[in-house]
């Protein structure tokens, strides 16, 4: 049986039980969307996080931005400190 693979926002986040331990990642890439929200709040900006990762489009970033805004919207979040 194959493990669930679950896309959203178009497919540009990704999460596959057998890629990065099944975070979100962009596009099935290994750059999961928790790499992209580090860079932006350590105030990196789109145009040196596009550098460092030149497989990414400016639309993976406003995709990473966006299911972390609806991520939070949901009302149970599990937090490992």
């Amino acid at each position: 049986m194959n493990p669930l693979k679950i896309s959203y926002l178009d497919g540009r986040i990704t999460i596959d039980p057998d890629l990065c331990n099944g975070k979100p990642t962009i596009r099935g890439k290994r750059i999961t969307v928790q790499t992209i929200m580090e860079f932006l709040s350590a105030g990196d900006s789109e145009k040196e996080i596009l550098n460092q990762y030149p497989s990414l489009e400016k639309e993976d970033i406003n995709a990473c931005l966006t299911f972390a805004s609806k991520l939070m919207g949901h009302n149970k979040l599990s937090i490992d400190t």
